[in-house]
Parts: structure tokens; C-alpha cells; sequence
């Protein structure tokens, strides 16, 4: 397979349509968000995301993030408590992982069997309209092998992954290079589970910070 790399805006329909085909069609794609470069696929499509684990090195026991464009797809796939409308409003698009219980929309395949998923609104223009052009949720963890640095550019992205995905969408290098926060909120508290962008006195919620180098 030959990886086609296309310098891309959010204004580019066409690079975006064919991207978006690919995704609807099963698919992958690599994309940039505000934190890293993603490799995507359709996130109900079980078929397509056993693709993610299989060119990563993905262990399978870990559990997909599910990139959304707007508020009802995230309504979908998830349960939406009040912790969740605040931090919702507040700071998507952005670079927030949200951890909530899922509907039964999502497959178990996908969040590792795990009644949780992990919803992400990206604050890139670029991945935004990816997502509304497949008119679906996008599974993507960052484009790299695993066990690999976290890509922030579009050649990071090819030499991880050239002659393993079809396409790249080039974007430019990404704004902060950092992964996003995590925020469980399925347990009693909220709780931050990896640091990111967004720190945790700006969030004012939990004490317990998890581990996570960003090798995703």
C-alpha cells in the first residue's frame, strides 16, 4: 500500500471527501488535531478498528478515544452527566478527553470491553470537518506505533506508519504537541487521569492525577 500524503486546510472539501470515504468505506486516516496526529477509523465499525490495533502494535486491552464534531454526536455514543454539560460547555472543542459511561451504540471491541468511553471534540478545524464529512464518531489514537512518540507533524506520522494506511491529511505542524487531558467522570468523583493542556486548577475538579507518558 502506498500512504498518499495531501496538504490539506479545513476548506478543502475535496481532500476532506476523499478522507472521508476512506472512513466510511472501513478505512484509515491520519490526521492532525490540536494536540497530536491521529490515525483514524469508524468507531462503530469493529471491522475498522481492529485495522488501528493491528498497524500500531496496539495491546488489545486498551481502549479507543472516540473523536466527535459536536454536541449530539457525543450524546450518541455516551451518557451526558452535569460534570460533563459544564466541562462540555466550557472547553469543546479542546484538548479534553472526557471518560463516560457508554450507550450501547458503541461496540464492546472498541473501548477494550470496558462499560466507559473515552469521548474527545478535537479544536482543529481540519479533524472537526473529517468528522462531520464521515458523519460518524472517529476511533483514534495517536499515529504512531506503539510505544512510540506521539506524532506532531505529518512526516512523523509516515515514518511511523508509510505503506500502512492509505492517506495522511497534512495539516501543518500541531499547536500544542501535547496530549489531551483525561477526566473519568463515571466514578463517584471526577477524576483526572493524565495530565495534558489543560491543567488541573483550570478544570477544578479531583485530586488523583494518573500516570501516562503519551505513548498512545
Amino acid at each position: 500500500m502506498q500512504t498518499k500524503i495531501i496538504k490539506v486546510t479545513a476548506s478543502d472539501t475535496s481532500a476532506i471527501n476523499e478522507a472521508a470515504d476512506i472512513i466510511k468505506s472501513g478505512g484509515l486516516v491520519a490526521f492532525p488535531t490540536e494536540t497530536v496526529y491521529g490515525v483514524g477509523a469508524n468507531a462503530l465499525d469493529i471491522e475498522a478498528c481492529q485495522k488501528i490495533y493491528k498497524i500500531k502494535g496496539r495491546p488489545a486491552n486498551k481502549a479507543l478515544t472516540l473523536h466527535v464534531a459536536n454536541y449530539e454526536m457525543i450524546d450518541s455514543i455516551a451518557k451526558i452527566n452535569s460534570t460533563a454539560e459544564r466541562l462540555i460547555t466550557k472547553f469543546l472543542p479542546g484538548p479534553l478527553t472526557l471518560i463516560l459511561p457508554k450507550l450501547e451504540s458503541v461496540p464492546d471491541f472498541v473501548t477494550a470491553g470496558l462499560n466507559t468511553v473515552g469521548i474527545r471534540m478535537p479544536d482543529n478545524d481540519i479533524a472537526l470537518a473529517l468528522i462531520k464529512a464521515a458523519n460518524c464518531p472517529i476511533a483514534a489514537p495517536s499515529a504512531n506505533l506503539s510505544g512510540q512518540p506521539s506524532p506532531t507533524t505529518a512526516q512523523e506520522v509516515l515514518n511511523n506508519l508509510s505503506g500502512k494506511i492509505p492517506m495522511i491529511l497534512d495539516g501543518g505542524s500541531c499547536k500544542f504537541g501535547v496530549s489531551s487531558t483525561i477526566v473519568d467522570l463515571t466514578k463517584e468523583e471526577p477524576v483526572i487521569l493524565r495530565n495534558g493542556v489543560i491543567d488541573k486548577s483550570a478544570l477544578n475538579i479531583g485530586e488523583n492525577i494518573g500516570e501516562n507518558n503519551g505513548k498512545t
